[in-house]
């Protein structure tokens, strides 16, 4: 088989490992395993099921500088924002675990006769197909309420972070999750369409990129499979007024350039009411021309290089692309040194004729908007194909409650930046993809929700 599995160091460009592709015999037997484990998997109490997923967060907490060096030489991530990756994933696993007693308790149902309830109950094998942006918590978030209901799971990761992916499986089974419970696949795209195929499969989780999700999501409705999908997203970060007006820029840069603008909802448009546009655009300069790019490895970075070539390349088109549109790129965005490095841009100034303005940018491309008012921020944040987080920044909280209800979005947050915490439910609309992880809705999106009915017999 090719080996398409590969570990390839942003900060250098070199191959520093290589992981054969899976033959289609060992997918099959992969299957196999899981199906089986299944059988037992969901038969073992609830109890039980917890208590691992609490042992799979503890020696997250445990190697938790091991693994974010992995993240850091596979793709680019700063050790320290990699660090924080590895914390947010180990309290994932603790999250489900102490709430899925609650969560998978019966609902009690109103009728008019005898009584009935709602119970949650695994359906089977799933697939999660994941991403390389965050490549331990993208997993955390899928496969801990999937474990801790009773499913069981076969994870084909991103070809650029083979070695996390085994990490990942090797912290589960230290913690004791039976063998086929969970298992790590080096499949081809090809094998993933005939997994997602077998009738064994019960349903697949992808994040990834709007095309890649279309592809999955036909095949899964070719098959009658049950799919979420986390795409891409464009998320406004909408400021209303001046009130904190310099925390507020700090914000917007920090969540902008975190994980080198690799994230799905990161700030990607910065769409400010015309009052305070030449301040916060200052104040935005200021600090972008401040971000330290680095060596992943060295704390002192801010922003570490983009995890490919042509990630950066596609990054140096739409800057392009841009300019030659009419946008003005003030500082940034060029390629500089050995590896995959990009300093980060400003561009003020773009039109519905720019790529821009309709694409997502996955990369720090810090991207200001003016507008007139309230309405006109609403309009520009909802003028896009996605629709997955928003950020509304004002002091007014009637306003900021009224411009969150018009948002086009998934997760809107007041006053700091989109973030991922266990216990919010996360996902988005329109072409951001469909259905939620985390939170309380994670657990049901791959549950069987089984009506009882019950009249007495006597």
């Amino acid at each position: 088989m090719t080996n398409i599995f590969k570990t390839v160091d942003p900060s250098s460009g070199k191959v520093v490992a290589e992981f054969s592709s899976a033959s289609n015999r060992q997918n099959v037997e992969a299957i196999d395993a899981a199906y089986r484990a299944y059988r037992d998997w969901q038969e073992e109490s609830l109890g039980y099921r917890a208590d691992l997923l609490h042992g799979v967060a503890e020696i997250y907490r445990e190697r938790s500088q091991h693994l974010a060096e992995l993240i850091a030489l596979e793709m680019g991530k700063p050790v320290k924002q990699a660090a924080g990756e590895i914390a947010v994933s180990s309290e994932i696993f603790d999250y489900y675990a102490m709430h899925a007693q609650d969560f998978l308790k019966p609902q009690l149902l109103k009728v008019a006769s005898g009584s009935a309830e709602v119970r949650t109950q695994a359906t089977g094998v799933l697939l999660g197909i994941m991403p390389w942006n965050y490549p331990h918590y993208q997993v955390a978030r899928f496969a801990a309420p999937n474990l801790v209901l009773g499913n069981t799971i076969l994870l084909k990761h991103a070809t650029n972070c083979p070695q996390s992916a085994l990490a990942i499986q090797e912290v589960l089974e230290d913690a004791g999750i039976p063998q086929g419970v969970y298992t790590n696949i080096f499949a081809t795209h090809t094998q993933v369409s005939d997994i997602i195929a077998d009738p064994r499969i019960q349903g697949i989780s992808f994040t990834g990129s709007e095309r890649a999700g279309a592809i999955v999501a036909e095949q899964a409705g070719r098959n009658l499979k049950k799919v979420v999908l986390e795409l891409g997203g464009s998320d406004p970060f909408i400021v209303l007024d001046s009130v904190k007006l310099k925390e507020t820029a700090e914000a917007a840069v920090f969540g902008r350039l975190s994980n080198a603008g690799q994230a799905c909802t990161s700030p990607k448009r910065l769409i400010v009411v015309e009052e305070v546009y030449d301040s916060f655009l200052a104040e935005v300069k200021r600090l972008v021309e401040n971000a330290v790019v680095g060596s992943p490895f060295d704390g002192a970075t801010d922003v570490g290089p983009i995890s490919s070539d042509s990630a950066r390349a596609a990054l140096t088109s739409q800057l392009q692309d841009a300019s030659d549109h009419g946008a003005t790129v003030h500082i940034g965005g060029q390629a500089a040194g050995q590896g995959f490095y990009f300093s980060p841009a400003l561009v003020t100034g773009i039109t519905p004729a720019c790529r821009l303005w309709h694409e997502e940018a996955f990369g720090p491309i810090v991207m200001i908007y003016k507008v007139k008012d309230e309405d006109e921020a609403i309009k520009l944040a909802n003028d896009s194909p996605y629709g997955l987080g928003a950020a509304v920044y004002g002091a007014d909280t009637q306003q900021t409650d009224r411009v969150a209800d018009r948002l086009e979005s998934g997760m809107v947050f007041v006053n700091s930046n989109t973030d991922s915490q266990a216990e919010l439910p996360f996902g988005g609309v329109k072409r951001s993809g469909f259905g939620r992880e985390l939170g309380p809705l994670g657990i049901q999106e791959f549950a069987n929700r089984k009506m009882v009915k019950k009249i007495s017999a006597s």
